[in-house]
This record gives C-alpha cells, structure tokens and sequence, in this order.
C-alpha cells in the first residue's frame, strides 16, 4: 500500500499567521492550490488555510435574535457563536481564519489513514510530520493521482 512518502507534495506552499487576507487570496489564484499550510518564522507549522475559510469569511453575518423580558435582553442563539462570526467577517489576516488545529500525519501514514483523516476532519490538505518538521503535504488531489 502507498505511504504519505511516496505521494505527498514535497514543494510546499505556505502562508504566515501575519498574511494578509488580500495577499493570501492572491496567493490562492497564482498557485491553483486550494489549501495550505500555515508556518510560523522559523517553518513551523500552526495551522492550515483553506479557500473555504477564505470563503466563509465573506458570508453575510447572521445577527441573532433576542428577545426582551423586564429589563433583560436574552439572546435566542449562542451569543458566543455570533462573536466568532463577527471576529471571522472583520478578520484581516490568516491568523484570524485559519484552523489552528490541523490534522497531520507521518510519512509512514498509508493513503487509507490519510484518506480516513481527510474525511473525519473534513480537511482538504493534511501536512506530513517527520519529528515535527514540515516534510510535505498531501491534498484531496494527491490521493486521487495515487488511485490511478
């Protein structure tokens, strides 16, 4: 069976938590890739951007309802979900949409586990770890060109 080693992207594409969301979205078109990896100074990984957050970031913001009683006003949705929306609708850089949290695996990983990975988490690109250093990526399009 295939490994991450054999069919990752080796050639990374990457962004900073500082990008601006102008320069990534530029970085998105020039490139033709739809997910990459966000590093911090020294390449470490933090987290992964995708077009979707890019996307999302764009929607219209959903203003929730309240309702009045006495003297108090009582939000009928989650008043925390709507923060996250605001702070996603004013964010300026990847930081502030990025996943910080991203799914990673080892060069060892077969494309059964990644593929697994992909579609529990929902994620579009999955960075190959190897002691903590970035050694490439593999994206939805790399696990298809395996199945040839």
């Amino acid at each position: 069976m295939l490994k991450a080693r054999e069919i990752m992207t080796k050639e990374i594409v990457s962004v900073t938590l500082q990008t601006s969301l102008k320069e990534l979205a530029l970085k998105f078109v020039e490139t033709g890739v739809s997910s990459m990896p966000v590093v911090d100074d020294n390449g470490d990984l933090k987290g992964v951007v995708s077009e979707t957050d890019l996307v999302e970031q764009q929607k219209p913001l959903h203003i929730p309802t309240v309702m009045a009683l006495f003297d108090g006003v009582f939000y009928l949705d989650s008043e925390k979900k709507f923060q996250q929306q605001v702070d996603r609708v004013t964010a300026q850089t990847v930081a502030e949409i990025c996943n910080l949290k991203p799914v990673t695996c080892s060069p060892d990983a077969t494309v059964r586990e990644i593929a697994g990975l992909m579609s529990a988490n929902k994620a579009h690109l999955i960075p190959v770890l190897d002691d903590g250093a970035m050694v490439g990526v593999v994206a939805r399009l790399d696990l298809i060109r395996a199945m040839e």
